[in-house]
């Protein structure tokens, strides 16, 4: 299976893309921990990425297609992925459309993760890390049982720089304006499903696993490993099975025309009957009347 996961800062597509992994075996594809592998590799994206962003730029869509075609080349890839955080827009989409289809492995589902704004921003806003063991909490949802101190080891509890209100406005408003359109994108391919991220962990990951099974299953057959599903598709030469019934069909028509036969032969018995009704000594006596006339 070859999945993209699609959903806002928060959305909580991060923990499902682990969930993921552990059930169906396939590798999360992300471009972040990509761009710190390569770069710690000393690679040669590794080093273009490092360069643009040492002078304060993006890095180019070219070297991270590269990171990512690289990282699917691995053995463990074969079997599908899972790709988080890239594409970011329309022209990226393009592009990795473009090589996976070279690859020969092109997407078969864009799965959305979709949660309210609202709950975004108390996701965001409300994230509380344990400075000891790295524990997260959220004061809205998951508040610890005293406040500022871990349940785990009584650590104190950090709130992020970033996870104000004002920066996270500023990080889904970058989502609606460049991401939010991808949906439309894959929607028009007919590849996108989506799934409420609202509610408990578990929930949600049942929702998405169903439709990640649902979607597979016609296109991979009963093994949802992905890969290559035009090989799997091949059973659809089941359908020459429902010829046979055409070459059943002239069986019984020969058995029909068989037991007429028996029914002619039980004809014939009587033919034999009134041959031995022959009233030969009758028409004797018939004759000997005249001669007493006489």
């Amino acid at each position: 299976m070859r999945i993209i996961l699609l959903g806002a800062p928060g959305s909580g597509k991060g923990t499902q893309a682990k969930l993921l992994v552990e059930k169906y075996r396939i590798p999360q594809v992300s471009t972040g921990d990509l761009l710190r592998e390569q770069v710690a590799a000393g690679t040669d994206l590794g080093r273009k990425a490092k360069a643009a962003m040492d002078a304060g730029q993006l890095v180019t869509d070219d070297v991270v297609l590269g990171m990512i075609q690289s990282r699917l080349a691995k053995p463990d890839a074969k079997a599908g992925f899972i790709l988080d955080g890239f594409p970011r827009n329309i022209p990226q989409a393009q592009a990795l459309d473009a090589m996976l289809a070279r690859l020969g492995q092109p997407l078969q589902l864009a799965l959305l993760v979709d949660v309210d704004t609202e709950v975004l921003l108390k996701r965001l806003t409300g994230r509380r890390t344990c400075g000891s063991c790295g524990a997260i909490y959220n004061i809205y949802f998951t508040p610890p049982k005293t406040q500022g101190k871990c349940d785990k080891c009584g650590g104190s509890l950090q709130h992020r720089s970033d996870d104000n209100e004002a920066t996270v406005g500023k990080r889904l408003k970058v989502y609606t304006e460049q991401t939010a359109p991808l949906i439309s994108y894959y929607k028009a391919q007919g590849k996108l499903r989506t799934a409420r991220g609202v509610g408990k962990v578990n929930d949600i990951f049942k929702t998405i696993s169903d439709i990640i099974e649902a979607q597979m299953r016609p296109l991979a057959g009963i093994d949802l490993g992905g890969g290559k599903p035009s090989a799997k598709a091949a059973p659809a030469k089941a359908k020459p099975a429902a010829k046979k019934p055409e070459v059943k069909k002239p069986v019984p028509v020969k058995k029909a025309l068989k037991k007429p036969a028996p029914k002619k032969a039980a004809k014939k018995a009587p033919a034999k009957k009134p041959a031995k009704k022959k009233p030969a000594p009758k028409k004797k006596k018939a004759a000997a009347k005249p001669k007493k006339k006489k």
